[in-house]
């Protein structure tokens, strides 16, 4: 189990250990998204490093994993989210403890969570 905020950060964000029922603030629903992203690359990896990678222009967050040498697999992706408007697009996942459930403890309503690497269908991004 990964660290989850202190009841202190949740009140922060409206949450303390209870689902909204929309998280309307974008700024915090960013926030949350990046931290609980970020908190993938912390800890032991068995075989690699775990890297985050941010990119707040496009509100991307990831992680990513190098094996070590020698190199039994290629680099990889763990995991992927973006927030789009007050939603949460999960674009991959395959961690053995899901990014929606950890987004969900941290106060996010499920309703607001796209989980696209499932089959949910995601908003389409704004043209630039």
């Amino acid at each position: 189990m990964h660290p989850v905020f202190d009841s202190s950060s949740f009140q922060k964000w409206g949450g303390g250990g209870h689902s909204l029922d929309q998280m309307n603030d974008t700024p915090q629903l960013i926030h949350i998204v990046q931290y609980e992203v970020d908190d993938y690359a912390k800890g032991t990896t068995f075989g690699g490093i775990t890297y985050p990678i941010s990119d707040a222009e496009r509100q991307t967050y990831s992680v990513i994993i190098v094996p070590d040498v020698p190199r039994k697999y290629k680099a990889g992706v763990v995991v992927v989210a973006r927030v789009l408007n007050d939603k949460v697009i999960i674009d991959e996942d395959i961690t053995d403890r899901p990014l929606w459930e950890e987004l969900v403890r941290a106060g996010i309503p499920r309703e607001q969570i796209i989980l696209a690497y499932a089959g949910e269908k995601a908003p389409e991004p704004p043209e630039s």
